[in-house]
């Protein structure tokens, strides 16, 4: 037990050591946060917005705010990743409203019921994709298996070499994980808030 309290702390001792030199001022480690995160960032805001320059956007937005702002970060409400996460959900949501918004305004096609039902779909959708990527890794191979392959829990347990209880678990528990990204809200929050992606980190 105390060595898995003691994996569990070594992310969380370089979430809190970034933010510190990020707060100093570092640009080196503004560097290092961009290098580890900004796939997983631009990955999220396009497929939230299904636009490659408007992704490329939020991706500066989202790194110019945590160099702004560092001290919004809280390693007591979770991981620096899910935190990047978060502001990149809520800025490509925002995002995609003001453009549709704009485009009804126009005179463009579509309600504005219709518009908050693609944004209630993007929003779920990104927030799926990184549920399953934060996944620990048992758990997103059991999934791909049965979801992406068409396997039953019998050949997803063949395929892992685990026992077919083994194979119900991993794919029970990755669906109950998978589910919480319909229950977090997709109204605008105030940026820094908590992380809106629960325990899926």
């Amino acid at each position: 037990m105390a060595n898995r309290d003691v994996k569990r702390d070594v992310p969380m001792r370089w979430d809190r050591k970034m933010q510190q030199r990020l707060a100093r001022g570092e640009a080196a480690a503004l560097g290092e946060l961009y290098d580890r995160f900004a796939s997983l960032v631009h990955g999220l805001a396009h497929r939230v917005l299904d636009d490659e320059r408007a992704a490329d956007r939020i991706t500066r937005d989202v790194f110019a705010h945590v160099w702004e702002h560092p001290d919004a970060y809280d390693p007591r409400q979770g991981p620096l990743r899910t935190w990047v996460a978060t502001l990149t959900h809520r800025f490509a949501v925002q995002r995609l409203r003001a453009t549709e918004t704009a485009a009804l305004a126009r005179g463009g096609p579509g309600t504005a019921e219709e518009l908050e039902l693609k944004v209630r779909h993007a929003s779920v959708a990104a927030r799926a994709d990184y549920i399953v990527q934060s996944m620990p890794a048992p758990l997103r191979a059991a999934l791909e298996l049965a979801y992406f392959q068409r396997r039953d829990y019998r050949q997803t347990a063949a395929d892992l070499g685990v026992t077919e209880d083994e194979a119900r678990r991993r794919l029970r528990l990755g669906l109950q994980l998978l589910s919480t990204a319909r229950d977090a809200p997709t109204a605008p929050e105030a940026p820094g808030a908590p992380p809106g992606y629960g325990g899926a980190a």
